[in-house]
C-alpha cells in the first residue's frame, strides 16, 4: 500500500485526519513525520486553490501521492471573512481565544439567522504522475454569543450547531468527525481513492 503524506504541520488536524480514515490512518504521515519542513506560499484565491498549491508542492518534492486541505469559518455578516484567511486572521500568532473574541464582538446585536456561518474545508490530492483531485465539504452554524467546549481545535468553540444543540467544540471527536466539513471531504476523497485503488 503507498504511503501518502498529508501536508499540514497542525498536530489537531493530523489527529482528526488519523481518526476519520481509520482503516487506513497508519499510511498517513504528516510532514512532520517525513522530515520536511518548508514554508509553502499559499497565494490561491480559493480554499482549492490553496489545498492544490500544498500538495502540489510536498509531491514535487516527494514523488508521493500527496494530500493536503485548505479549511477555514466563513462569518456571512462579515462579508464570509475569515475565510481561506481563517489560520492568519488577526496574524498568525494571535491565539484562536482572541480571534474567536473578536469574531462574537464583531456580531454584537445580531441574532439568529443574522449569525450564520460555516467551516468549508477543500481536499486536493496530488499523484505522482501529476493528476490533481479536490473534494469539499461544509457543515452550517451560527456563530454562538459565547465560547463553548473544550473539544477540537480553532475556531470550534464558537460554531453553533442547532440540529446538534451545541458547538463544534461540544462534540465529542467520533461525532464531529462524521459531520464535520473536514469529515465529508476526505470520506469524499477516501472514495475516490479507493475507486482508483490508490488505497
Amino acid at each position: 500500500m503507498i504511503k501518502m503524506i498529508f501536508a499540514t504541520t497542525n498536530q489537531g488536524k493530523i489527529k482528526e485526519i488519523k481518526e476519520i480514515l481509520g482503516d487506513i490512518n497508519e499510511d498517513i504521515v504528516s510532514l512532520k513525520e517525513a522530515g520536511i519542513d518548508v514554508d509553502i506560499v499559499e497565494n490561491g484565491k480559493t480554499f482549492e486553490e490553496n489545498a492544490i498549491i500544498k500538495a502540489k508542492t510536498i509531491m514535487e518534492m516527494t514523488g508521493q501521492m500527496v494530500l493536503a486541505d485548505d479549511s477555514g469559518l466563513e462569518v456571512d455578516a462579515m462579508d464570509k471573512q475569515p475565510g481561506i484567511y481563517s489560520a492568519r486572521f488577526m496574524g498568525k500568532d494571535t491565539s484562536y481565544e482572541v480571534k474567536n473574541r473578536a469574531i462574537i464582538d464583531n456580531l454584537k446585536g445580531l441574532e439568529g439567522d443574522k449569525r450564520s456561518a460555516r467551516f468549508v474545508c477543500a481536499i486536493a490530492a496530488v499523484l505522482p504522475d501529476g493528476e490533481v483531485i479536490t473534494t469539499r465539504g461544509t457543515i452550517e452554524g451560527i456563530i454562538a454569543d459565547e465560547p463553548k467546549g473544550e473539544n477540537g481545535f480553532g475556531y470550534d468553540p464558537i460554531v453553533y450547531v442547532p440540529e446538534y444543540g451545541m458547538t463544534t467544540g461540544e462534540m465529542s471527536p467520533e461525532l464531529k468527525n462524521s459531520i464535520s466539513h473536514r469529515g465529508k471531504a476526505l470520506m469524499a476523497m477516501k472514495k475516490i481513492l479507493k475507486e482508483k485503488s490508490l488505497i
